[in-house]
């Protein structure tokens, strides 16, 4: 299984790709979609076609999608849940259905706490994904990300086979 996280912004879109087998997560590619241009649809639709290109490269079939943070500033909120809409729109086209997972889970999933900082995020994925080079932060987001998902996908593996061998059971 091919996994991509997505760690939305309007200036950088992180992007992740790791691939599963069993219980072994491994680095395929990381980078950072850059929203250029001069106005707000410019950069969103630079970043739909750099997100566009990383499908098309990675071919994933499973993903995820940092759910939006919501603070102070309301119009910074309103404008990072249109770069999030991007993802998703990138992502449902490619007909995959998405994980969203809030970033205080992500943290707890890849760190072992939820208010994990920055740098705790960088070094964690880099243990988990050996000789990774990450091509920034907003990267390594979202390879934190895709690890999550994926330990997500694990865990409901393991549920849906637990509960099909009991249904099994009940019915002999």
């Amino acid at each position: 299984m091919r996994v991509l996280g997505i760690d939305p912004g309007l200036r950088n879109m992180g992007w992740g790709v790791v691939d599963v087998q069993g219980s072994r997560i491994a680095h395929v590619a990381n980078g950072i979609c850059h929203g250029l241009g001069d106005n707000l649809a410019e950069r969103l639709l630079v970043l739909y076609q750099g997100l566009s290109a990383v499908m098309i490269a990675h071919q994933p079939d499973r993903a995820a999608v940092e759910q939006t943070f919501v603070n102070k500033d309301a119009v910074g909120t309103l404008k990072l849940g249109q770069a999030r809409g991007i993802a998703l729109l990138v992502v449902a086209q490619a007909g995959i259905e998405v994980g969203e997972y809030a970033p205080n889970a992500v943290k707890k999933a890849v760190v072992g706490v939820g208010h994990a900082a920055k740098a705790q995020i960088d070094h964690m994925v880099r243990l988990q994904l050996p000789g990774v080079v990450l091509a920034g932060p907003d990267a390594a987001d979202a390879l934190a990300i895709a690890i999550c998902h994926a330990h997500h996908l694990q865990s409901a593996g393991h549920l849906n086979k637990a509960l099909a061998k009991a249904a099994a059971k009940v019915a002999s």
